[in-house]
């Protein structure tokens, strides 16, 4: 068995993005960050942060950041996204945060490389989470510690281009889809308004984007058509520069 040695110079954050289909809304999984002082109890930090740990020396990024998602929500297989390095020497300054690395006993030196992840937020349990972790949304995130709030910014960014660029939103919708579940999730994620008719006409024009013979069930409005997302096709038709006009 290989020996759990961690190295305290290089962490990995992670920054999930999940999608709720009940308030068509992007939120954020943070974890909850409190420290008092031990003589009279007062409170010394008390905020959010994402995710995060140092790396052990026989891991992989790749497998350190899967690792952290699954001790945090207990998935595995999700897209996940690589997007940047951070590395300033001042990042963990803040007069919090070294109040906070003191007591947990490491390395202000540490440079982490953050990841993005998808994951729709009915799959994920919170109820006996023992990091205290929270969804907020996008647009409302509380306060938060080390430079973490840099770190959303520039994933949020990041997925924005991304999602204009491949088709990761399927991540984030069940196997059967409505044509206005798809503009839901893309508006959520861009923050903008999408012309209905004109987003329908391009969305069923792609190829990728496969009509089933099943409508919605256990509405109370006139049940709509159900899409399946091919990937197959998708793959055999991508082209290099291709974007998802919407």
């Amino acid at each position: 068995m290989t020996e759990l040695i961690k190295n305290s110079n290089i962490s990995v954050d992670c920054v999930v993005f999940g999608y709720d289909t009940n308030t068509k809304s992007l939120n954020l999984l943070l974890i909850k960050r409190y420290l008092e002082s031990e003589t009279d109890h007062k409170v010394l930090v008390d905020d959010y942060v994402l995710t995060g740990y140092h790396i052990y020396e026989h891991e992989k990024l790749d497998d350190a950041a899967t690792r952290v998602l699954k001790e945090l929500t207990g998935l595995t297989n999700q897209y996940k996204k690589q997007f940047k390095a951070f590395g300033d020497p001042d990042r963990l300054r803040n007069e919090k945060d070294i109040l906070w690395i003191d007591n947990e006993k490491f390395n202000f030196r540490t440079v982490t490389i953050a990841y993005y992840f998808l994951v729709k937020t009915e799959d994920v349990d919170l109820t006996h989470n023992k990091n205290q972790a929270e969804w907020f949304s996008i647009h409302q995130l509380p306060e938060l510690g080390f430079d973490h709030k840099k770190i959303i910014l520039e994933a949020y960014e990041d997925l924005k281009t991304k999602c204009l660029a491949e088709p990761i939103i399927f991540e984030l919708l069940p196997n059967k889809f409505t044509i206005n579940d798809v503009q839901d999730v893309y508006e959520s994620i861009l923050d903008i308004e999408i012309d209905n008719r004109n987003f329908r006409r391009k969305l069923i024009n792609k190829k990728y984007i496969i009509p089933l013979d099943e409508k919605q069930i256990g509405v109370s409005k006139k049940p709509a058509q159900l899409y399946m997302f091919s990937k197959d096709v998708y793959d055999k038709m991508y082209e290099k520069n291709y974007l998802i006009n919407i």
